[in-house]
């Protein structure tokens, strides 16, 4: 064998070798780039969530107090249908 031979059967072995590096390189950087993408939206979702959970903190506190002012304004009436002469 001379020397043109070794090289065109080193060629040919060799770009298997470099296809098959190419494709692994590949699914490396698209999975590298997918869980940068799932990193991003689990952020933004951990995000909206703890904007959803104060809000929903916030409408229950509203809903209290107007819970015990409605209770105050029920025992004022009752009282004032008792002083009346009724029964509540």
């Amino acid at each position: 064998m001379d020397a043109a031979m070794l090289t065109a059967l080193g060629a040919l072995l060799a770009s298997p070798v470099a296809a098959a590096a190419a494709i692994y390189g590949s699914r490396g950087a698209t999975r590298a780039s997918r869980e940068g993408t799932l990193m991003t939206t689990y952020d933004s979702l951990t995000a909206r969530l703890a904007a959803e959970r104060d809000k929903a903190e916030a409408d229950q506190a509203a809903a209290e107090q107007r819970a015990a002012a409605l209770e105050l304004e029920v025992a004022r009436l009752r009282l004032l249908v008792t002083q009346l002469g009724g029964t509540p």
